[in-house]
């Protein structure tokens, strides 16, 4: 795998919805230097820091036409990353939730119709629920258990969907457990973190103690931000559009393990301290990847250990 992903897409005019958030941005820095870069975020979570010098930041919501229309025009390919991403909002309120992921995927991929565009839409795991077997593969039971999987299932379909009622060249990108460093125009402190493995980490840094539900032995599968941007170009290339892929490592990891080696990483007097699941929770999480690394040519390449060093290694973090 040591081919550029991103090789086909030089010269191209793309568009990173939610480019201001935290996969979004690596995105963003992963194209500028060969693509025309427009980022489209309304910013109300996302961090205008966070996009690369190079691109275009157009502040604006996709579920407004006269936002998304202009900032759409003439695009290539469209990266869309733009979602609710706090699942417990989309609880607390699943109408805005809806609005949020699963209409602003249909207002996208329509407006991409009209521009002949290519849309890789960011799904995730929570479409399946709890699996019947493991490792879950995409063809597998879809369940979820909550607005925020239902929601993010009405996506995927909708952008699966797409191919298939109009011919448009579609892919939806399942991702798993995320993690990895944040990052900023100007490669600034390289150890913030996204997901669980950020809110570990800046636990165990200021000393207090991380939460870790039920008994420990919950586990996900942690894919690095790196692998996941690779997954991103190589959906923009591939000739196996119309289909979704799994974008994760394919190994289970407890969740309480990633508490203690993130407190080891930090050198933390922290305690790992075990709290109640929430309602519903899925207690394993782990893909399959035959049909990533046969239709698209995908293969993680770090490891835990290797992707936890990058959150404090400035030197590990990918240029």
């Amino acid at each position: 795998m040591g081919t550029d992903p991103a090789s086909g897409l030089d010269g191209a005019s793309v568009l990173v919805t939610g480019g201001a958030g935290f996969v979004g941005s690596h995105l963003a820095a992963a194209l500028t230097d060969r693509c025309e870069v427009t980022v489209l975020d309304d910013c109300s979570t996302g961090d205008p820091a966070r996009v690369p010098e190079g691109a275009e930041l157009v502040r604006g919501d996709v579920r407004d036409p006269t936002e998304l229309g202009p900032a759409m025009r003439g695009v290539d390919v469209i990266f869309h990353q733009a979602a609710l991403a706090d699942r417990r909002t989309s609880t607390r309120s699943p109408v805005e939730g809806h609005r949020r992921t699963a209409s602003g995927t249909v207002k996208v991929l329509d407006a991409a119709r009209r521009e002949d565009a290519r849309v890789v839409t960011a799904t995730g795991a929570a479409v399946y629920g709890p699996p019947d077997t493991l490792p879950v593969r995409e063809s597998d039971r879809k369940t979820p258990v909550s607005p925020h999987g239902i929601d993010k299932l009405a996506a995927d379909q909708y952008t699966r969907q797409f191919a298939d009622r109009y011919g448009m060249e579609t892919v939806a990108l399942r991702y798993f457990e995320v993690y990895g460093p944040d990052w900023t125009d100007d490669r600034g402190d390289p150890s913030g973190a996204d997901g669980v493995v950020g809110a570990f980490l800046d636990r165990a840094r200021s000393g207090r103690v991380l939460p870790v539900e039920g008994d420990g032995t919950r586990t996900r599968d942690f894919v690095h931000v790196s692998d996941v941007v690779r997954a991103n170009l190589l959906a923009a290339t591939t000739d196996a559009t119309g289909r979704a892929y799994n974008v994760g490592t394919g190994t289970g990891v407890p969740v309480r393990e990633v508490a203690e080696r993130v407190v080891d990483l930090v050198d933390s007097d922290s305690e790992v301290v075990h709290v109640e699941p929430r309602e519903n929770a899925v207690t394993h999480r782990r893909a399959a990847l035959g049909r990533a690394r046969s239709r698209l040519g995908y293969e993680p390449t770090y490891d835990l250990e290797e992707g936890l060093a990058t959150l404090v290694d400035r030197a590990a973090v990918p240029s």
